[in-house]
């Protein structure tokens, strides 16, 4: 869910930003997971080759069919942890 909300977010991204912006994924997971998302039509991949090779990964118009859930369900998220936040919990 990462992946599509980060490729939702910023548009078209290299692969190297993309593993940046996500925390704690390791390239190899980060590949497996873009490639099962290509697989069932969620994202594209651009290869340019080029030195070194350019890879661009973006969501398809399915995925923009169902941005916006996403998009909720982030902020949704972003409440609840900072509900659960040590902080948060300590001074009620």
């Amino acid at each position: 869910m990462h992946i599509l909300l980060a490729l939702g977010t910023n548009g078209p991204t290299r692969f190297g930003v993309l593993r940046r912006s996500i925390e704690g994924i390791s390239s190899r997971v980060l590949t497996e997971r873009l490639r099962l998302l290509e697989e069932k039509g969620f994202i594209f991949r651009h290869y340019k080759a080029t030195i070194p090779p350019e890879v661009t990964y973006g969501i398809t118009s399915r995925m923009k069919d169902i941005e916006r859930v996403f998009t909720e369900l982030d902020k949704i998220a972003q409440k609840w942890q900072q509900e659960d936040s040590p902080d948060k919990r300590d001074s009620a």
